[in-house]
């Protein structure tokens, strides 16, 4: 059963991408339910589910790396049971790289249900050894970025802006989504976020429409796993 991991500059039409994927295929889309499982798993309260990836990853200043700080991510709850039966909850901190290992457990349980396309969370590294995944990057030119993320301002916020500031807005936002994405590949798995030899496939939606890029996607990983057809 095949995998099929997504990573993508913010605003190049990835998750567009990644969606119509699954429904093309008949795929899951990689979720907080996977998340929550692996939570579960770990004792935690399912009612805060922990997905720790690059869109809540900041990137941590000079000083925070110098001096070690830990960096505290999410708040969780456990339940904890006396000596009496008597079961309490308790308010945890978890830090980066416990939220971590949480999200890279559920990366590798999608692995073994299959049939899954994982968008952004390492998925690239974490599976890289593992045959039936096929591991996509998906990039655009700067300028296509950015009026496809003013596009998504205007639909979001549905409020008029001037365009020079909602292009700056846009700008900034790819900035820090990219940098965050970079600093995430960086900092846990010790890679270039853009390697191309990281990836089976690299896509320029400046060049190739989300439609084709679909299309090849989808094609790719029918190959990888065949299709079963009824006798």
């Amino acid at each position: 059963m095949a995998i099929i991991t997504i990573s993508r500059q913010y605003g190049s039409g990835g998750d567009e991408i990644a969606e119509q994927v699954c429904e093309l295929l008949g795929y899951q889309y990689f979720d907080k339910r996977m998340i929550a499982r692996a939570t579960a798993d770990a004792g935690l309260s399912e009612q805060e589910i922990v997905d720790y990836s690059e869109e809540n990853h900041k990137v941590r200043s000079f000083l925070d790396r110098l001096f070690g700080r830990q960096a505290v991510v999410a708040q969780t709850r456990v339940w904890r049971e006396d000596a009496t039966g008597v079961r309490s909850a308790e308010d945890i901190k978890l830090s980066e790289e416990t939220a971590l290992s949480l999200v890279q457990k559920a990366v590798r349980s999608a692995y073994k249900v299959g049939n899954m396309v994982i968008v952004g969370r390492g998925g690239q590294v974490i599976l890289k050894e593992g045959p039936d995944v096929l591991h996509v990057r998906i990039e655009a030119p700067l300028e296509e970025r950015i009026q496809r993320v003013k596009e998504q301002i205007r639909a979001t916020h549905k409020l008029f802006h001037a365009d020079i500031e909602l292009r700056r807005e846009a700008q900034d936002l790819i900035i820090e989504r990219d940098a965050a994405s970079a600093d995430y590949l960086h900092r846990f798995y010790h890679v270039d976020w853009a390697d191309p030899l990281l990836y089976h496939l690299i896509i320029n939606t400046g060049k190739l429409s989300t439609g084709k890029a679909i299309e090849v996607i989808a094609q790719i990983a029918r190959e990888i796993h065949p299709v079963e057809t009824a006798a």
